[in-house]
């Protein structure tokens, strides 16, 4: 006899408590193996494909493409083939009575959610309407406080008008615990946001009503992902003022050591030399040296972070780009650090990477030489506080000095651009960071491999 079994939500890295159905793969009504992928779930940055734990046939769908859901949720139900033992713990009727007992906790908690939405809206109560036309930042006017959002502000002191000018992810825009946590844990850059008459400040500045030709063309809806990058590239010019400083640096003799030892250094260690490790070691070197660089801003802390961390943007099959992250570079060797440096460049270009992988990076590297540009302002990895561009090395004319001789020879320069955030980095260490990690790659290494 068939045994009906409940397909969950596994963990799929650390700190994500949540995922948004894709796509099913499997329909209701199909039978599947042991193995097979059932659903494609995305999680933060990275889709994942959720297997199924044995053999069986479809029954019912819980979870609707672009819904959100919790880690451990049951998102279907299916009946177990003959013959099969279940893989999960869900097969113990225990076990499936405290999950339904749950189940009708959660039902019972969302009832009363709903019975006492129009409360929650009257507690925390809108001072005046806010007037979108006369205010460059996103405001819900139609923003949907629950019990639990109610109690969050109140226990933080949050009005109505910041609340509403938080980014919700929730269904039908409804603002979600997890908005608000990330907002408080970013800073809450609206804390101070004020209500707006709906009379118009005559000396208040005025977004001109622009009315673009927009012109004829294919429209082409932006993917999950786009949307995503979109809105923290928005979030992140937002929350920092940046300012961006350019060093230049010599890089002939890296250029000649790494083009002398990159076949020896395959042959002993069974990875690629490519210029990004050598990027990574260089700015873990200089974080070492100035770790202010190396933090985040909490409301009014500055949180220097202790491990360094180093994310590397790279480019999807897509086009969109994703940021792997070699942890505590600066404890690692060279080779240890071209083995993460490959291994995720190779899993990102097969969108193959984990959620562990893009997670708890403090500085970040935009290597856009590689798409041939001389240099870049790169947009702040919120929520770090600098971004270091790296861009094409290219041979030209150089006059050097030499015993107070001055003579023209071809080098090897690359532009290095330093994006930082000006509510916490000044313009001395930002250039001074910079230019030590410039030193640090002008100083190749002595001997060879």
């Amino acid at each position: 006899m068939a045994n009906k079994m409940d397909f969950i939500l596994p963990k799929m890295g650390e700190s994500i408590t949540e995922g948004t159905i894709l796509n099913w793969l499997v329909q209701e009504g199909e039978s599947f193996e042991e193995g097979d992928i059932l659903v494609e779930v995305g999680t933060d940055k990275v889709d994942n494909e959720v297997p199924a734990p044995a053999a069986g046939i479809m029954s019912q769908h819980l979870c609707a493409a672009n819904d959100v859901v919790q880690i451990g949720s049951v998102l279907a139900h299916f009946e177990e083939a003959d013959g099969l033992l279940a893989s999960t713990s869900t097969s113990n009727p225990e076990v499936l009575n405290k999950s339904s007992d749950k189940d009708q906790q959660i039902a019972h908690q969302l009832q009363n959610n709903n019975v006492s939405s129009s409360e929650s809206r009257e507690r925390l109560p809108k001072k005046n309407a806010v007037s979108t036309s006369i205010s460059n930042t996103y405001v819900n006017q139609d923003l949907f406080v629950s019990p639990l959002i109610d109690a969050i502000a109140r226990e933080n002191h949050m009005s109505y008008e910041e609340l509403a000018r938080i980014p919700a992810t929730g269904h039908e825009g409804r603002l979600r615990k997890s908005d608000v946590v990330s907002y408080i844990n970013e800073g809450r850059p609206f804390q101070f946001a004020q209500a707006v008459s709906n009379e118009p400040d005559p000396t208040a500045y005025r977004i001109p009503q622009l009315k673009f030709d927009k012109g004829t063309g294919t429209i082409v809806e932006m993917d999950r992902m786009r949307r995503m990058i979109a809105d923290r590239m928005v979030y992140s010019k937002h929350t920092s003022p940046h300012v961006t400083a350019y060093v230049e640096a010599d890089l002939t003799d890296l250029v000649h050591w790494r083009n002398k030892n990159k076949a020896s250094f395959q042959e002993k260690h069974g990875e690629r030399l490519t210029f990004t490790p050598l990027f990574v070691d260089a700015v873990a070197r200089a974080i070492r040296e100035f770790p202010n660089i190396n933090a985040s801003v909490d409301g009014k802390n500055i949180i220097i972070k202790e491990n360094i961390n180093v994310g590397m943007a790279t480019a999807l099959p897509s086009g969109n780009l994703i940021v792997p992250v070699v942890k505590n570079a600066d404890q690692k060797t060279l080779p240890e650090i071209a083995a993460d440096v490959n291994r995720m460049a190779n899993l990102a270009r097969e969108n193959k990477l984990g959620g562990d992988d893009i997670k708890g990076g403090t500085f970040t590297i935009s290597n856009v030489g590689t798409f041939g540009s001389l240099m870049g302002t790169p947009i702040i990895n919120q929520p770090e506080v600098a971004i270091l561009a790296t861009g094409i090395i290219k041979k030209r004319a150089e006059v050097l000095t030499r015993d107070g001789v001055d003579s023209i020879e071809i080098r090897s320069m690359m532009m290095l651009s330093l994006s930082f955030d000006h509510r916490v980095v000044d313009g001395f260490l930002g250039g001074s960071f910079l230019k030590q990690v410039a030193m640090n790659l002008e100083a190749a290494p002595k001997e060879d491999i």
